[in-house]
């Protein structure tokens, strides 16, 4: 992250540790050693870690919302430090369905939110999913974000509309709450995280899109209990998205450093 290397994994008892990804030692990749009795052993030499400051290695703040797991680096947000990451209201896990989707792309953050903020482009360059998008609120008009009225394809002809508000909580998140039709309460929350520079030194950014969908209907608790095949569906429906998606983010990327946009 942001051209640090870390390390994270659960010691006993499940509890999550983070650290520098860098064995102290002679520099051995720890993301590549094995975990034992819940303690990091490096495969260079066997130092082993408990998630305590050890030998120069400080341990990172980790926090595990129940669908992601967070890492802070202080140096790197560029903002005053909280106890807790900004986890936007969610369905109860337990009557929910989440999903995770991770993708790659050449751009920076700030392109990634850029593409989140602009629901005009949803029904003109996803076709395949939405039909019928209009914006009926805007910052300022309708509170903080933006407001959509759009219908989601299923299969065929069968759309289901639903009303949706997008907001941005903190710098690199913005989130989508369903809250009128068809799965209202349920949320799209997308994290855009710095990784650092690539080979050809242009930016690489990472796309966190997590899914927690909910429904009142008495028929969702079948989609409860079929969750982990359901899953892969959602999460393949998103990379198919933010395939799109990212080259927006790539393409408003390349203009903007080559002076050929104004960003």
């Amino acid at each position: 992250m942001a051209g640090r290397e870390v390390v994270v994994w659960r010691g006993a008892g499940g509890r999550l540790h983070a650290g520098p990804g860098v064995c102290p030692h002679l520099g051995a990749p720890l993301a590549d050693s094995p975990v034992r009795c819940g303690t990091l052993v490096c495969h260079w030499h066997g130092l082993a870690l408990d998630g305590s400051p050890f030998a120069g290695w400080e341990p990172l703040p980790v926090f595990d919302d129940g669908v992601l797991v967070w890492v802070r680096l202080d140096e790197v947000g560029g903002e005053e430090p909280l106890d807790a990451p900004v986890v936007p209201v969610r369905p109860a896990l337990g009557g929910g369905l989440a999903a995770v989707y991770t993708g790659t792309g050449v751009c920076e953050p700030e392109d990634v939110v850029a593409n989140r903020l602009d629901p005009w482009h949803g029904a003109w360059y996803h076709p395949y999913s939405f039909v019928d998008l209009t914006v009926v609120g805007t910052p300022g008009e309708d509170g903080d974000g933006f407001t959509v009225d759009v219908s989601f394809k299923v299969a065929g002809r069968l759309v289901v509309p639903v009303r949706a508000v997008f907001t941005a909580p903190e710098p690199r998140t913005v989130v989508m709450h369903i809250t009128e039709g068809e799965g209202a309460g349920s949320v799209v929350e997308t994290h855009a995280t710095p990784l650092g520079a690539d080979d050809r030194g242009r930016p690489r950014t990472a796309v966190t899109e997590a899914v927690v969908a909910a429904s009142d209907r008495p028929g969702f608790a079948f989609v409860r209990r079929a969750a982990p095949l359901l899953r892969p569906v959602v999460q393949a429906a998103a990379g198919r998205l933010w395939r799109d998606d990212l080259a927006y983010a790539e393409r408003r990327w390349a203009l903007r450093s080559s002076g050929r946009f104004p960003g």
